[in-house]
């Protein structure tokens, strides 16, 4: 199936919520967590700085998204999710790969991201695109580990941060 990967635009929205809490199901079957969040809005993800792309297949639907704050000069990936419908075809690679190219087009050396270190879809895929794992060396990275231990993350999983330096033009 064809598919683009753009910038969302509002009529993207309402499907980034869906879309992240069906990916969900899969990291809750693997944790097994006692309770986790709903996923936001894509509206209240949209109103954050930073930018969400999107991979739109060629009937119209949405398949994906990542969501990429830039906080303090930092450019950091939030969040992927692809529908598990569509999994495994590629459309989380290309959506990531994306991410690299849109954060270095706004002037961006480098791009962060906090993960689950052993779930495979989640470091070691990160890994395989390119992140390395990290300390966590900012302000705002320090008060994302902070999130994450009052949401209760470390409970579950050993989490990281990683990063990735992009390419400049000519590279």
């Amino acid at each position: 199936m064809a598919a683009s990967v753009h910038l969302a635009r509002s009529r993207d929205l309402d499907a980034i919520e869906k879309i992240e809490n069906d990916a969900d199901r899969l990291l809750i079957n693997e944790l097994q967590p006692d309770d986790w969040a709903t996923a936001p809005t894509g509206v209240a993800r949209a109103s954050e700085p930073g930018f969400i792309l999107v991979v739109e297949l060629d009937d119209g639907r949405v398949a994906g998204f990542v969501h990429v704050l830039e906080v303090d000069g930092i450019c950091h990936l939030e969040q992927l999710s692809v529908a598990p419908r569509y999994a495994r075809k590629g459309w989380g690679r290309a959506l990531v790969e994306a991410a690299k190219v849109q954060a270095q087009k706004r002037g961006y050396h480098r791009i962060s991201l906090r993960t689950f270190a052993d779930i495979p879809w989640n470091a070691p895929f990160y890994a395989s695109a390119g992140f390395a794992e990290e300390k966590p060396a900012t302000q705002f990275h320090r008060s994302l580990v902070g999130i994450e231990t009052e949401l209760g993350l470390d409970r579950y999983a050993r989490r990281v941060q990683m990063g990735a330096h992009l390419k400049t033009p000519g590279q």
